[in-house]
């Protein structure tokens, strides 16, 4: 993959990995394993807290392993803060650390007020191409995070909603659309999941024509599966399917609801 595709990757998994601690002023950290084509080519951790205030913060850390660090070493360091408000997680500021070998390191920064975005940065700046879709202040308006824009409260219709990202750069739509019910097993928990089929729609903030980002707008194959944390009374991802041209991603859980 080009650097941006790695970084989008790296997004995407942040994404869709954010959960939340079960109670008030409680950190719960959560472990994850991703995979390519069954080979281990990652591992991610999260850690978050929610306070009496209602405000909230999540950090994860995200490391190539396996498989992908034969091919180059990637890192990355993801935040985002913000505020309980009407049953949703809403960011303030979003933040995403990148580094691929021996390129530079990249840092996004996001703010946000009342859902809108009203400022995004990126240190430092890369050089756009011709054929690159701006982002519009448009898209900016009733954005979504990457982190904890991927977690619901208990009475959401989870698979039945439209999710405008932005992820510093990319401006994308997940669409989700229910797709039935399946076990699911991992340390601190066990039970129904709800699984989801998600459409990825690019809307602005890539390279028109990159061949990554067309074959996954493409794909009907990408998928998530949310547990209920019942302690919580929220539904977040503990399994992701992506579908690349190199083979399937999956991303799975192996800790749940554990403080430990």
């Amino acid at each position: 993959m080009a650097h941006s595709g790695r970084r989008i990757f790296i997004s995407a998994i942040a994404a869709l990995l954010a959960i939340p601690a079960s109670a008030a002023e409680i950190q719960h950290r959560t472990e994850y394993r991703v995979a390519l084509a069954g080979l281990p080519i990652a591992r991610a951790a999260f850690l978050t807290q929610i306070e009496d205030d209602h405000s909230y913060k999540i950090a994860g850390d995200i490391n190539s392993a396996g498989l992908a660090d034969l091919v180059t070493t990637i890192s990355a360091k993801t935040s985002v803060t913000g505020v309980v408000r009407k049953n949703r997680l809403q960011a303030l500021k979003y933040s995403l650390y990148y580094k691929s070998g021996k390129r530079k390191a990249r840092v996004y920064e996001v703010s946000y007020r009342n859902g809108n975005i009203i400022s995004a940065t990126t240190t430092p700046m890369p050089k756009r191409p011709k054929n690159w879709i701006d982002v519009t202040p448009r898209d900016m308006r009733s954005v979504l995070d990457p982190i904890s824009g991927l977690v619901f409260t208990g009475d959401t219709k989870v698979c039945s909603q439209t999710l405008p990202i932005f992820d510093g750069e990319t401006r994308m739509d997940l669409v989700l659309s229910p797709k039935g019910d399946e076990d699911f097993s991992t340390n601190g928990f066990k039970g129904k999941a709800t699984v989801c089929s998600v459409r990825f729609v690019p809307r602005s903030g890539y390279k028109k024509g990159r061949k990554d980002i067309d074959y996954l707008s493409k794909s009907n194959r990408m998928e998530i599966w949310f547990a209920k944390s019942d302690a919580a009374n929220v539904y977040a991802p503990v399994y992701v399917r992506i579908p690349t041209e190199y083979g399937m991603v999956t991303i799975t859980a192996v800790k749940y609801g554990s403080n430990s």
